[in-house]
């Protein structure tokens, strides 16, 4: 096994200096894309390691906004709010102005279009985990504060011993969701074209993108074949390692019947550099003196309390306010017809956003439960589930259209499937998370008291998953609405498809390079998704933490 790591490391730090090479090179006005199988791995490699410099970038992201959020009363009230806009904001909204910026800042090399394609992976992660490990961060158990403040914990010990171990299931299965969710957008990540600018990358999208312009069903095929295998690689070689790893920080009273195994992390423990290091780790343990034998009692704020946290908070609301300001002035030049017209295409795509959260949750309750109450079908389902939905979605509209059009489908009802397709799986992973989450002695306890599937159903398992549920609602409902611009308006056949909506709007504007119709259309859509997380999702989640949450 140490000799397979060791090998494992040179070859992947030999295919980082070659992606560094993409970065660091000197700019090209076009990239040529070879539509030949053979250049498919290298391809696959950028694309994942794009993806996987994106999660890195989400992660660190997650740990600190959710972690703010839940600790400073007077951010949340910004923060929460905040991230409903951000989640929200289609990618063509800003990815224009964000290209612009980051290839005038490496005028030189191709650093400006790599950064701007992470960013751009990013935007489709983030959120889903901040959402998550914000709700458990304000969902764990009052007996285990009391605990923490008892053995006068610190503000790091508090997180590392208590609060990340509580949220650690449901960030692992919804970081497998965001890393979906990331993919979604890879071909308009990859293979960006502003009027006569092309800012094509080398990767696993843009030869998608390639291969559907020329209609090469042979590469096509390959693209899928490799988007597959690049799938569940990394399903068996990190997700399932994760989520297995996980399960060690359960809260229950008493052992899972049946836990969920890895081949691969059985390997990593079989490792004679890892045993070595967990003795070493044990001895400088052992010699540390007791940590709560050298604190005082003041010594357990956290830093977020003091001045650090009200500098940032006033540093933000400064730039809102002069973002603000300029997208006033900016938007001034739109007419009152642009706005009516783009508030009835809001309307319109909010009701095909909430109608495709309604259909993704018809199936996605009862089969997240199904898995994650089961860990057998938890291990036969999990590679099938994280293929089916890291697949990105844009990459079967083209399957999708045909099969509508030759129902005699419109599009007006169609994007309402091409929505589906792409955040019916936010639902399912965070049930599944929640279904996970359910503790062993109450499925125990509802087994001896002789419980119907039908009682234990709505007395244990949706109530105790209402609160994943809804994490689950909010996300779906934002990717709806960053999903609206590509299933608004498509491309088939070579011919361009639109209905009318918002999202078709923002594809339009962005396509003719109007950016006050751009603009005008973005903000609107913020303003839709916040007036309808203000007096809708923010009581949802009000009545899963104060009756459905099992710390109460």
């Amino acid at each position: 096994m140490d000799a397979l790591i060791a090998f494992s490391g040179c070859a992947l730090l030999y295919e980082l200096v070659q992606f560094s090479r993409e970065w660091t090179g000197v700019a090209r006005p076009a990239v040529t894309i070879n539509l030949s199988a053979w250049a498919l791995p290298q391809y696959t490699f950028f694309s994942l390691s794009r993806g996987l410099a994106a999660y890195a970038l989400s992660l660190s992201f997650t740990l600190l906004y959710a972690f703010w959020a839940a600790k400073d009363v007077r951010a949340e009230r910004i923060l929460i709010p905040l991230l409903d806009i951000l989640q929200s904001i289609p990618v063509l909204g800003f990815m224009p102005s964000l290209v612009l910026a980051l290839v005038a800042v490496f005028p030189r090399t191709n650093t400006g279009l790599e950064l701007a394609a992470v960013v751009m992976i990013f935007t489709g992660q983030a959120w889903n985990m901040t959402f998550s490990l914000y709700h458990s961060f304000k969902s764990v158990p009052p007996e285990m504060q009391e605990t923490a403040t008892l053995y006068r914990f610190s503000w790091w010990e508090r997180l590392r011993r208590v609060e990340l171990p509580f949220g650690m299931t449901g960030l692992a299965w919804n970081s497998m969701m965001s890393m979906a969710g990331g993919w979604f957008f890879l071909m308009i990540n990859e293979s960006f074209v502003l009027g006569k600018h092309d800012f094509r990358l080398p990767g696993l999208g843009s030869y998608m993108t390639v291969a559907v312009e020329r209609g090469d069903l042979r590469a096509m095929l390959s693209a899928v074949a490799a988007m597959v295998l690049m799938i569940v690689f990394l399903d068996q070689i990190l997700w399932r390692p994760v989520v297995v790893w996980a399960q060690r920080f359960r809260v229950e009273e008493s052992a899972s019947a049946e836990t969920q195994r890895s081949w691969f992390l059985n390997l990593l423990r079989r490792s004679r550099v890892r045993r070595r290091i967990k003795l070493w780790r044990a001895r400088r343990k052992r010699r540390e003196p007791p940590p709560a034998a050298a604190r005082t009692a003041g010594e357990d704020t956290p830093p977020f309390g003091s001045w650090i946290a009200t500098a940032s908070l006033l540093a933000l609301l400064a730039l809102l306010a002069v973002g603000s300001w300029r997208l006033f002035h900016f938007l001034g030049r739109v007419p009152l017809a642009t706005w009516s017209n783009l508030l009835q295409a809001g309307l319109l795509t909010l009701s095909r956003v909430l109608l495709s959260t309604a259909i993704g949750t018809l199936w996605a309750v009862p089969a997240g439960l199904a898995i994650g109450l089961s860990p057998r079908l938890s291990r036969a389902l999990q590679p099938v589930v994280q293929v089916v939905a890291s697949f990105p979605a844009p990459m079967l509209f083209p399957a999708a259209i045909a099969v509508l059009h030759y129902l005699h489908v419109g599009l007006g009802w169609g994007s309402i499937v091409l929505m589906l397709l792409g955040t019916q799986w936010y639902i399912l992973f965070n049930v599944v998370a929640g279904a996970s989450s359910v503790p062993s002695d109450l499925r125990e306890s509802a087994r001896s008291f002789q419980l119907t599937r039908w009682q234990r159903l709505t007395v244990l398992y949706l109530p105790a998953t209402f609160p994943y549920l809804v994490t689950g609602w909010v996300t779906a409902a934002g990717g709806a609405w960053n999903a609206s611009i590509v299933s608004e308006y498509v491309s088939y056949n070579g011919k361009v498809l639109g209905t009318f909506g918002l999202g078709a709007a923002v594809s339009r504007s962005a396509e003719a390079a109007d950016f006050h119709a751009l603009a005008a259309a973005v903000l609107l859509m913020s303003i839709l998704v916040v007036a309808f997380n203000r007096w809708v999702w923010r009581p949802c989640y009000e009545l899963a933490a104060t009756r459905y949450s099992l710390a109460k």
